[in-house]
Formats: structure tokens, C-alpha cells, sequence
């Protein structure tokens, strides 16, 4: 029997029904509590959870008969004005829901684009966000405006006319085109900064990982910034750049990106790809994760999954095990570990109260000393190609 689980609470334009079915992924149960956490980030409140087992998807309308009339029934019980589905919907198949459940079904794509939408404050974010809401969008454009037929043409404009569908997507293309070319702008400053950064040998460094590991909070701990944290999933959405000290060596610049999750929605990938290029260009990575998640290694897994699709695979990576004061005595004292190489390959801390921030330092510190000192074994004559070639590729 699928698990079903409601609460009596009013009827509200806020409220949801989530259906998660059960496709074989081995990930099943992780996703499916990540998609109540994604709604209540969301600000949704959650009336009933459906789970069940769909081992071949309906193609009319993802789930079958029996679970969607058992979708239907829920929603009468609990007049809730929304269905999240966990898996991706086709456009027929939200569609086809849409008229049988005779309210809004959205999947889990839809709604990590609504989130982002909240979360979005810089211009160039926003500017993101809506890019790939449309780029999402442009899928969806099944015959929705099928009610009004072909315009009209007036005097000296009869003919076939022009279907509303065909306007929405010409509309749609212009506005696309119109982003694109505003992100490109932004890209372009964004390469004028790192080439200055490139030329004074400054070091840079980008925090990533998954999405409410902590990234935020060591950021702030380890620059004094004040960058928005908070319990729940894409607390912080655009990037954030500063500079870091570290004794002895001068200053580096550290950036705070985005977090990632199962099943990143490829339109997100894109649309930010303009901001993950922070990452792509970074000496190295502080992959951060919750080291108390029960799916420690699958958010891992995950993270270097979209580091592989961005390029950004071969950077080297300082594993960071945050939120150690989470955890039981024995195992949650800060430290670090070196691999093979004699170099810090992964450091326990708690960015919260600060302890073990300061293997961190020693961490960078030894990577601008290693990296300084092969620079320093190459010829002047390379080095000066070296920069020739950067500036005329860029």
C-alpha cells in the first residue's frame, strides 16, 4: 500500500499534494524527502505525501489509472490547490493531469525554478532565473490557447492568420534572445575581472557542494561577510566574491556559488553556467558537505556529477566535512587528513562555531606555496608566453 499522509488544515492557495512513485531509481527515498524539504523551502504546506510504485511510466499521464483516481480522491479530501510530482513530467502528461485533477500539477523541475525565482536578488540572477523558467517554459507550449483559435486579420490582413501557440513562442524566442545577450554582458565583465585577477597571479578559490551543507556560513567565517544563510534549500542563490588573507602569503579571492542537488534541472545548468564559470576557473575547490547526511557519499557523487558536466572535474578539490559539532564525540573533532601526496585532502570543522577553520588556512596556504613554487621553475621566456597566450585568448 503507498504511504498517504494528511493534516486538517484550510483549503489555501499555498497548499500542496506531493506524489512520489517509485521508477527503480536506488536514490528513491532521498528524493523523496528532499521534495517535502523542497516544498516547505518553497513555502508550501505540505496536506498529503502519495508514494507508490510505477515501474513503467503511463505515457498519457506518468502515473496510472488507479494512482491518479487515488490523486483525485486525496485532492477532494483535502481541497488542496496543487500537485508536485516528484518525477519529470512530460508537457502531455502535465497536461493530461491538469484536465483529469482539474488543478495545477506541476513536477520537481517546475518547482526548483519557482524556488530560485524567490531566491534571486542580483540583477544578473534574476536575469538567470528567467532564463531558464523560459527555456523550461518553451516545452510546455502544448496547444494551451486552443480556446482562441487563429487571430483575426483586419482590413488588408485576411488570411490563415497567426496561431496564438506560434505567437507564444515567437514572443518567448525574442525574450530569450534579449536575456542571452544582457547575461552575455555580464560574462564579459566577469572575464575582464579574472583576467586582472590572472595577471597578478591572485589565486581564486570557489566553495561548492550540496545544497544546505553550509557553504554560506564558512564563507562568512572565513571572510567576516554577512552573506543570508538559513536551514532549508537554496538559501543563498547568487554568487558572492571577496577576498581572503591568509598569512604569509598574501590575499586570494573566495567565491560562494550555488548549491547543487539530485537531479539538477539541466535548464538551471545553463542558464548559470555564466556563474558556475567562477568555479570552472578556480585553482581549487572546497567541496563542502553535511557530514552527518546518511547520503553523505550520494551528495558527493552528485556534486562532482555537475562538476563533470561544467568541465570543472580535473580542479583540485579540499574535501570539507562540516557540521561536525552535529555529531556524536567520538567523531566529531575538527581535523585533517592528507592523501598520498603529503597534501590536505579533506578537513572536519564546524563552520557555525568556528572550530577547525583554521586547518582550512593551513590548507590554502600550502596550495598557494605549491603552486607558487612551480611558477617559479618555469623559465621567463614561458612565462612570458604563458601570458601572451592568455591575453590573446581572451
Amino acid at each position: 500500500m503507498p504511504e498517504l499522509t494528511t493534516c486538517n488544515i484550510a483549503d489555501n492557495v499555498n497548499t500542496c499534494v506531493l506524489v512520489s512513485l517509485d521508477s527503480g531509481n536506488c536514490s528513491y527515498l532521498e528524493n523523496s524527502e528532499e521534495l517535502q524539504q523542497l516544498a516547505t523551502s518553497d513555502g508550501l504546506i505540505i496536506l498529503a505525501v502519495i508514494k507508490g510504485k510505477c515501474s513503467r511510466p503511463n505515457p498519457s499521464t506518468y502515473a496510472g489509472n488507479g494512482k491518479v483516481n487515488e490523486i483525485a480522491s486525496v485532492l477532494k479530501q483535502t481541497g488542496a490547490s496543487l500537485v508536485i510530482f516528484n518525477n519529470n513530467l512530460s508537457p502531455a502528461q502535465q497536461r493530461n493531469l491538469e484536465q483529469f485533477l482539474q488543478c495545477r500539477v506541476i513536477d520537481r523541475t517546475s518547482l526548483i525554478l519557482d524556488i530560485f525565482a524567490q531566491r534571486a536578488k542580483s540583477h544578473e540572477g534574476k536575469l538567470q532565473v528567467e532564463l531558464a523558467q523560459l527555456e523550461h517554459l518553451a516545452t510546455r507550449l502544448v496547444r494551451g490557447w486552443t480556446h482562441l483559435e487563429r487571430q483575426k486579420g483586419g482590413i488588408g490582413l485576411r488570411g490563415p492568420g497567426e496561431t496564438q501557440l506560434e505567437t507564444d513562442r515567437r514572443l518567448l524566442g525574442k525574450r530569450v534572445k534579449l536575456l542571452k545577450e544582457k547575461l552575455a554582458k555580464f560574462q564579459s565583465q566577469r572575464n575582464l575581472q579574472r583576467r586582472t585577477r590572472q595577471r597578478a597571479h591572485v589565486m581564486s578559490v570557489s566553495i561548492i557542494g550540496y545544497t544546505n551543507a553550509g557553504k554560506s556560513t564558512l564563507f562568512n567565517c572565513l571572510t567576516r561577510a554577512s552573506a543570508y544563510t538559513a536551514n532549508k534549500f537554496f538559501a543563498t542563490l547568487d554568487a558572492t566574491t571577496r577576498k581572503l588573507f591568509i598569512q604569509g602569503h598574501g590575499p586570494l579571492v573566495i567565491s560562494d556559488t550555488v548549491g547543487f542537488i539530485h537531479e539538477l534541472p539541466h535548464t538551471l545548468i545553463a542558464a548559470f553556467r555564466a556563474t558556475l564559470e567562477e568555479t570552472v576557473q578556480a585553482n581549487i575547490l572546497l567541496h563542502v558537505v553535511d557530514a552527518g547526511s546518511p547520503n553523505r557519499e550520494e551528495q558527493i557523487e552528485e556534486v562532482n556529477k555537475v562538476l563533470r558536466e561544467i568541465g570543472a572535474d580535473a580542479i583540485p578539490q579540499i574535501l570539507v566535512l562540516n557540521k561536525i559539532d552535529l555529531l556524536n564525540i567520538s567523531s566529531g573533532t575538527s581535523g585533517y587528513q592528507r592523501n598520498e601526496y603529503g597534501r590536505i585532502s579533506q578537513v572536519r570543522l564546524s563552520a557555525k562555531n568556528g572550530e577547525g577553520l583554521e586547518f582550512i588556512r593551513m590548507a590554502l596556504a600550502e596550495t598557494i606555496e605549491q603552486g607558487t613554487s612551480q611558477w617559479c621553475r618555469i623559465s621567463p621566456e614561458i612565462k612570458d608566453a604563458i601570458n601572451r597566450c592568455t591575453t590573446v585568448s581572451h
